[in-house]
């Protein structure tokens, strides 16, 4: 039996499987099995208001999995599937509430990594998959940042060549960009027309995963300094542009968390990160950033 057989068979039985796509290693259960989605919850200590991403292998599976199909999804999916970007419709009654948030939507997204839709085929079943980690810890990037105690069984892939979580896309009524992620939305918006960004979040079920004012955060503190800020008391390290981290966007997001684990093995005190530029391709970066970040960005 091969490693992906073996993890399939873990899905069917209800089991979690920890499994690489091309943002990060997710953390995966039957979709449609709400005792399975259950304990994905349970192991990363989620809380129920954060809604997990369907992942599917084709348009075909996805369409099943949606109450409506506009569009616009039609036009996105063309374009950018399999790939990072996620898109939230009406969901079909199929979808247990658990993996919504309660919410009457869906997001939907089909991996752009052989070995998960691989998995997805093998399964024969959607699979419901956050980041494979503690709820708002640092995504796992390599197979070896998932601790051993989240999944009953871990399919190496190999690194993950996009680096950061999906770009969330709400097509549920007005398009609204959730979260971004490597896509730029100007390009986005040349397909589908205009699209709003999300203000945030209040009380109740999140729209979309990703969206609390505190996540991905590595242990060691991170703080985002101008190159000429005097950096905080104690020993740590810089990322900055140009320098320990690349200056083009996509080749940042990439080596983005990898290196984030790399410095919180070290027992550092600090972890600053040179803010990149506010514009449309640095936007998912961004984001991750001012996320993870312990403090407000100093010049």
């Amino acid at each position: 039996m091969s490693d992906i057989e073996r993890a399939a068979a873990l899905i069917r039985a209800g089991r979690l499987v920890a499994f690489p796509t091309e943002t990060v290693y997710g953390l995966g259960a039957n979709a449609l099995d709400a005792e399975a989605v259950a304990r994905i919850f349970a192991a990363k200590g989620r809380p129920s208001t954060s809604p997990v991403i369907v992942h599917v292998d084709s348009v075909e599976m996805a369409r099943r999995l949606a109450a409506e199909w506009p569009e616009a999804a039609e036009t996105l999916a063309e374009r950018y599937w399999p790939g990072p970007l996620t898109l939230v419709v009406p969901k079909a009654s199929r979808i247990p509430d658990i993996v919504t948030a309660g919410l009457p939507t869906v997001g939907l997204r089909m991996p752009a990594h052989p070995v998960a839709l691989e998995l997805i085929r093998t399964s024969g079943t959607p699979i419901a998959a956050p980041s494979a980690n503690r709820f708002t810890e640092l995504s796992p990037t390599l197979a070896e940042h998932v601790a051993e105690h989240l999944a009953d069984f871990v399919l190496d892939g190999g690194p993950a060549r996009v680096g950061i979580e999906s770009t969330v896309l709400s097509l549920a009524g007005r398009a609204e960009l959730l979260r971004p992620g490597v896509i730029p939305l100007p390009e986005i918006e040349a397909l589908v027309g205009p699209v709003e960004v999300s203000s945030g979040v209040g009380r109740g079920a999140h729209p979309a995963p990703g969206m609390h004012l505190r996540h991905y955060r590595p242990s060691t503190p991170l703080v985002l300094l101008g190159r000429e800020a005097p950096p905080p008391a104690g020993h740590g390290a810089w990322l900055r542009l140009g320098l320990e981290m690349p200056q083009n966007a996509a080749e940042y997001a990439a080596s983005l968390y990898e290196k984030l684990h790399e410095l919180d093995r070290r027992g550092l005190d600090w972890i600053a990160v040179e803010p990149p530029p506010d514009r449309p391709d640095w936007a998912g970066v961004l984001d991750r950033l001012r996320r993870a970040a312990a403090e407000k960005v100093t010049r």
